[in-house]
Parts: structure tokens; sequence; C-alpha cells
């Protein structure tokens, strides 16, 4: 007899014996299975109790859930290549140090993608910015399959999100060639915040969110965002942070620059994704396609972390690493807030 048919026959004895009020099992906006128990075991007589008597004991509700957390892997060998035959027995997944049973969800790359593509039109890059829109499109065209989707914004004095999300690559395509650049100042962390957000309002249940972000990083003009604020909304709506800093050799000249490429790497870092510096413009569409590649042999891996009502919230730190095999080179989310 399989072991489902075993553990239904088990409850429904267990219920016969011991009844249980107010159980209730919550479909999947819940995750949870909650059961009331009952104090009283019989039926209670009509008079009225004595006054010395103790009231009843009140009704005790155990609350067991769990939340499905995803993690996109990123594995390539010693040599920089994309493994193509990882499997959940191949890495160690550990939610604040314990250890994690998890699962693969899909083939590598097959997980639809909904993508964020963010272009700097402050003064800082305009040298570049038609070979910028070029390669841009070029890698709509090359990552955006028919069940992914994308949405664009530009960097400026504020975010300015130019088009809504569209699984439409020619309309996206279309929208990107429009953006023109202008002379304003740069208000990057509020953009990376409004891109995030977007992502968790309209992004398809289950699918990989990326934000892919053309730009030196040079913040100097967000209103309402900082650093730590970008990074949280980032993993609080699991997010992927790629970056590709135009900037070239020139970013070594001052500190602006060097903070700016900081931030990103910070972000790419804690996100799983990738922070590019482009030394020469030439590159540009090939590090567009290294992570196009990189997208499409992408592993999504998940587990379902238990807690109860009273478990803390807040920040859980992710590690994952090699269980055996040591030509693997992982990439990863170090974290998710609790919500």
């Amino acid at each position: 007899m399989r072991p489902l048919a075993l553990g239904i026959i088990a409850l429904s004895l267990s219920l016969l014996l011991y009844p249980v009020s107010g159980l209730a099992v919550h479909g999947p906006g819940h995750r949870g299975l909650y059961f009331q128990s009952q104090s009283q075991t019989g039926p209670q007589p009509s008079q009225t109790k004595p006054a010395q008597e103790p009231a009843p004991k009140q009704d005790e509700t155990i609350h067991l859930s769990s939340r499905l957390v995803l993690v996109p892997v990123s594995a390539s060998d010693s040599f920089g290549q994309p493994v193509k035959d990882l499997t959940a027995a191949d890495i160690i997944v550990e939610e604040d140090g314990r250890p994690q049973q998890v699962v693969a969800l899909g083939k590598p790359g097959e997980t639809p993608i909904d993508l964020a593509l963010l272009v700097d039109v402050s003064g800082s890059t305009q040298k570049q910015f038609a070979f910028e829109q070029q390669a841009a499109a070029q890698f709509l065209r090359d990552v955006l399959k028919a069940s992914d989707a994308v949405s664009l914004f530009s960097i400026g004095l504020v975010p300015n999100r130019v088009m809504s999300r569209t699984s439409n690559g020619k309309e996206a395509m279309s929208s990107l060639m429009a953006i023109k650049p202008s002379n304003e100042p740069t208000a990057f962390f509020d953009s990376i915040v409004e891109a995030a957000q977007y992502l968790d309002k309209s992004a398809d249940s289950g699918s990989r969110r990326v934000l892919v972000v053309i730009s030196d990083g040079e913040e100097n003009y967000s209103k309402s965002s900082t650093i730590e604020d970008a990074l949280r909304d980032l993993q609080k709506n699991d997010c992927l942070f790629y970056s590709i800093n135009p900037s070239g050799g020139g970013i070594r000249l001052n500190t602006i620059s060097l903070r700016g490429q900081a931030y990103m790497e910070a972000m790419a870092s804690q996100t799983g994704g990738q922070a590019f510096n482009i030394t020469n413009p030439e590159n540009l569409a090939s590090v567009f396609r290294q992570i196009a590649d990189e997208l499409q042999a992408q592993y999504l891996f998940g587990y379902y972390a238990t807690a109860d009502e009273h478990a803390a919230t807040g920040f859980k730190r992710i590690t994952v690493r090699p269980s055996k095999r040591t030509d693997l080179r992982i990439r990863a989310r170090q974290g998710y807030y609790v919500r």
C-alpha cells in the first residue's frame, strides 16, 4: 500500500478515536495545515455547573506552515564553462546554518524569466549611448522566449518606467530604441528599488526575476533610497541583479566611479548575479551574450522552510556550496526576507 494511503488511513483512525474540531486544509496561497484541538471529549450536562468548579480549558490551536524558497543557481567548471549536468545531490543548501532538503524545479534555463532592463540616461553615460542601445536590443533578441516578459526603465532624475511588462519582443525593442540620453543627475538607488518592487507586483509566480542594468552606478540624486534599501528590496523581491558598467578603464580615475562599481558588485554578489566593467566598448555585446548564456543555463532549486506562527521574521541567510564535486564554481542568492 502506498505511504500516502497509509497516512490517510492513520489520520482517519485518529479522528475516529480522538475527535478533532476545526480541521482545515488551506489552498496553495496559505501552504498550511491547521489543527484546532477540542479540550472536551464528551457531551456537556445541561444543568448549571457548581460555581467552585474550574472553567474549562481554552481551545488550543497549533499552526504549522511552510514557505517555498526559490534558489536560482549558476554553476560553472574550473574553466568558467557552464555545468550542464548539475543535480540537487551536487549541492548543499543551508538556511541560517541548517541543511535543507532541496529539489530541482525544471530543467536548466526553462523556468520563465521576468526581466527588468534599466538604462542609464544621465550625462555620465552619453558617449556610447547609441552603441549600448544596439547591444541591449540584441540581448533582448537572444534571451527572450515566448514564455518570458520584459519591462523597461530609464535611470535619470527620477525612476521612469518606459514600458510596462510585455511578452512582445518587437514592442520591447522599439521602446528601447526610443529612449533618449539626457544631462540629468542619477537617481540610481531609487530606480533599482522601483524596478524590484515593480517585478514583485507584475511577475508571474515561480518565474525568475532578473534586473539587468546598464550604468556606471554613480548615485547622486536618489530622494528616498540608499544602497541598503536597494539591497533589501532586491532580496525581499527575489531578484537577480546583473550590471554592465560602460565606463571602461576610467573607473579608476575617481572615487565616485569606484564607489558606483562597488555598489553594483555588492548587489550582484548578494543576489547571485554578476557585475561587469567594460574596458573596451566593443566588448559590450559579448558581455550581454554571456549574461544571456548564463540565464539560459541557470538552474532553479527550491526547498520548503517550515515555521510556526511564532517563527522569527526578517532576513534568512542562505549558503549554497558543492557537496562533493571540486570543479564546481557556484553563484546563488545569499538570503531572503520572510514576508
